[in-house]
């Protein structure tokens, strides 16, 4: 793989926990133990919608060596939880509403015991019809799972007038896209170790990306204040938005909290998949319509999410599902309406892309259709098509000016050229029943929580009495490489050494509020708040220098092991170490800045204001006989600003680009009547290393508008978002005209029946 621009140059750098983590030495949150520590267990709802007509917990508590067994009644604060709506018990009442719900909560001396434990707990249950899609969630004699109704949220937004402008229209196409429930497959599943310290403090260390979320929502939980939580949230061994909600926190703190004793609590891959988020199920409708030239005329969307159970953050994901349906495009005449829906299906939550790959795998779709009907080449009907730096956004918003949509447009269309001519020269020696095809996808993809959602970041800088420059922020460390982001710059704007460095995250007793580590916001928060501190600090420990040793502030400058004297005809030296100057300072040498992200100023709830544009060209090779299809070759057109961390920029690209692998071919958390058809790694399939083409190019577009102040835009999620509508591209490309993929993952039964909607059904 490699970057096609290096304009990097210089700024690879090891990951400072990459050897702890290849070689296996590094202790995530689970990893951890404590003297004295019990182990926790919950005790999970066996059926995925009954009445809970009685819990009998008398034998489990008279088992030797079980500490404590908790329900509902031994919650003292609110018995719910939610960032946005808590709305999910944390111990069951009365009902159950899918097969994760807990019931009750142990502590013992040994996992087995703990189990046992559970297995003593009597619940009798009155079972009750199971809602195990939003369509049987939708009719009129459907039960509510919830007081205000079985719809968690409904969005809508409209521009021009769309039945105007389908008369005009001289194509349209109308098709519906359903797309699978995807688990995250995260190395570490949920777990961590809870302490109640003597001095009444209770310490979670557990996986999150909002440490200072899940101490809010834990202190209303246990009815204590949030200064006596501490919240430990990093290292973690993978999130992709699955840990963003809290998980197994209650029920540690609860349990230590009776116990007083520390409490670990880890689930197995089972119980991860059981009560683990996934991503939401969408049924997308469209109906798009172009003039003569090709022009988008009109575009009506209705979408459709299974959100499971409970709400989590279900209703923001349908918000960024419908700002992100009209893609890079340019599209005068506009309908949009979502529905989230309850259903007694696991619960569907915050994933990598956050609602965006659903729709933007139907968009693409339509353009596909659309240029097919028209007698137009693809990516030529995308490029009439394609919104100009200045416009507004996708909701009419005002957006931060970008012209990354032509950027990744042009580079895609190189790419193109390049893989039908490798396609072209390979094709002649293939048995006839291996299919390849070339397909591409464009995507404009939003950064940040969106308007009217608090977004607040910033971090603090000092020089520690150790000597460190030290930069503390509460995001947590999941693999995305934020380390080594934040280390490549601080070297940057201090000019120092690595070793003069120290990195503080995830810990809320140790660092200031810097928001959520989601929505591909951190980058840009880290960089705004560096770019406020650092003169500041410097500035600071200048003048501390200059009163220690006499010097002139204006011939002091910071570098590699403290402050640096320059003096004209001479060769700079070393004036102060850094321990020095902190051992010399009067006062402690900080600074702490509260940044927001940025947000459009129109108020359109939801909608975004910076944007990442990606364009991906693949190569795919289809078994006729077998329906496997294999991904030969990829390619990312990424405009994301300056590449700060060469290694992590690729790194992040590549493994969002799997796990859309496995979004487009093989994945889907299968359920039958509520519960999960797939419950383990032995059934449900990720894409491996065998999976992944070894041929992966990046041309990371760093040319961002003139006098553009924000600065470098997170790439967390882009690389996942193109790539299954590039795929499916592609594969109607081996396979012919009549093979239209509308359904995620595209199964090997329908390719071996060649099964696909009549081409021109819904077309005109």
């Amino acid at each position: 793989m490699r970057l096609d621009r290096q304009t990097a140059q210089g700024r690879w750098h090891r990951r400072p926990d990459g050897k702890a983590k290849t070689t296996g030495e590094l202790a995530y949150l689970t990893d951890l133990t404590a003297p004295g520590m019990l182990y926790g267990k919950v005790l999970r709802s066996a059926y995925p919608h009954a009445r809970l007509l009685a819990i009998r917990t008398e034998r489990a508590e008279r088992l030797p060596g079980v500490h404590a067994v908790l329900t509902h009644r031994d919650v003292p604060g609110l018995n719910r939880f939610g960032i946005v709506q808590p709305d999910q018990p944390v111990l069951c009442e009365d009902r159950v509403r899918y097969i994760g719900d807990a019931i009750a909560a142990v502590a013992a001396e040994s996992p087995e015991l703990a189990a046992y434990a559970l297995a003593l707990i009597e619940v009798e249950y009155e079972p009750l019809p199971v809602l195990d899609s939003p369509k049987a969630a939708l009719a009129e004699d459907a039960p509510l799972l919830h007081p205000e109704g079985n719809v968690l949220h409904r969005t809508s937004y409209a521009r021009g007038d769309t039945t105007a402008a389908f008369a005009r229209c001289v194509h349209i196409v109308e098709q519906t896209y359903q797309t699978p429930r995807q688990m995250h497959g995260y190395m570490e599943t949920e777990g961590g170790l809870f302490s109640y310290e003597a001095d009444g403090r209770l310490v979670v260390r557990a996986a999150t990306q909002h440490g200072y979320k899940d101490r809010m929502q834990l202190a209303r939980i246990l009815a204590m204040p949030e200064e006596q939580i501490r919240v430990v949230s990093s290292p973690i061994g993978g999130s992709f938005g699955g840990k963003d909600e809290l998980n197994v926190q209650p029920y540690g703190a609860l349990l230590t909290i009776r116990t007083g004793r520390p409490v670990k609590l880890h689930n197995s891959r089972r119980e991860s998949v059981t009560a683990g988020l996934k991503r939401h199920p969408m049924r997308v409708r469209m109906k798009t319509g172009i003039d003569a030239e090709g022009r988008l005329l009109a575009h009506e969307v209705e979408i459709v999410a299974d959100t499971g159970a409970y709400a989590t953050l279900g209703a923001p994901v349908l918000n960024f599902a419908t700002e992100h349906a009209m893609g890079p495009y340019r599209i005068p005449h506009v309908c949009v309406q979502g529905r989230s829906v309850y259903t007694n299906n696991g619960v569907s939550g915050e994933f990598r892309g956050f609602g965006g790959n659903q729709v933007i795998f139907a968009l693409e779709g339509q353009m596909d259709r659309l240029a097919a009907i028209a007698g137009i080449e693809p990516w030529e009907l995308r490029r009439r098509n394609l919104r100009a730096a200045a416009d507004p956004g996708p909701m009419g918003q005002t957006i931060a000016p970008t012209d990354g949509a032509l950027q990744v447009w042009r580079s895609a269309a190189r790419s193109r050229l390049e893989a039908r001519s490798s396609v072209s020269a390979t094709q002649a020696d293939d048995p006839p029943w291996l299919r390849r095809g070339i397909g591409s996808a464009i995507a404009m993809h939003g950064s940040g929580l969106g308007y009217g959602i608090p977004d607040p970041g910033g971090g603090r800088l000092s020089l520690t009495s150790e000597g460190k420059l030290e930069a503390a922020f509460s995001f947590e460390e999941f693999g995305q490489g934020i380390v080594a982001t934040l280390e490549i710059m601080m070297l940057e704007l201090f000019g120092c050494a690595a070793g003069d460095l120290s990195i503080v995250l995830g810990d809320t007793d140790k660092t200031p509020h810097s928001g959520s580590s989601t929505a591909s916001r951190s980058t840009t928060i880290a960089y705004l708040t560096l770019r406020e501190l650092q003169p500041r600090l410097t500035e600071a420990m200048l003048a501390a220098a200059a009163a220690s040793s006499g010097a002139a502030q204006e011939a002091l400058t910071t570098g590699p092991g403290g402050i640096w004297l320059r003096s004209p005809g001479s060769e700079p030296r070393l004036l102060l170490s850094y321990r020095e100057l902190a051992e010399r300072a009067e006062r402690p040498l900080r600074c702490e800045a509260a940044i927001h992200f940025p947000v459009t100023p129109d108020p359109v709830v939801g909608a975004h204001f910076l944007y990442t544009c990606t364009a991906v060209t693949v190569e795919v090779e289809v078994n006729t006989l077998t329906g496997a299809v294999s991904l030969r070759a990829q390619r990312h057109a990424v405009a994301a600003g300056e590449v700060v961390n060469p290694m992590g920029y690729i790194g992040q690209i590549e493994g969002g680009a799997s796990m859309a692998l496995g979004f487009a071919l093989m994945e889907d958390a299968e359920m039958e009547e509520g519960r999960y058809a797939t419950e383990n790694l032995d059934t449900y399939l990720l894409p491996g290393v065998a999976d992944t083409p070894a041929s992966l190019e990046i041309d990371a577009i760093e040319e961002l508008a003139p006098d553009d102040p924000y600065g470098p835009r997170g790439i967390g999620e882009v690389g996942s978002v193109a790539l299954a509508p590039a795929i499916a591209a592609a594969v109607r490309d081996a396979m012919g005209p009549g093979v239209w993929i509308a359904e995620l993952p595209i199964r090997r039964e329908t390719l071996i029946r060649r099964f696909a909607p009549r081409a021109e059904e819904g077309m005109r």
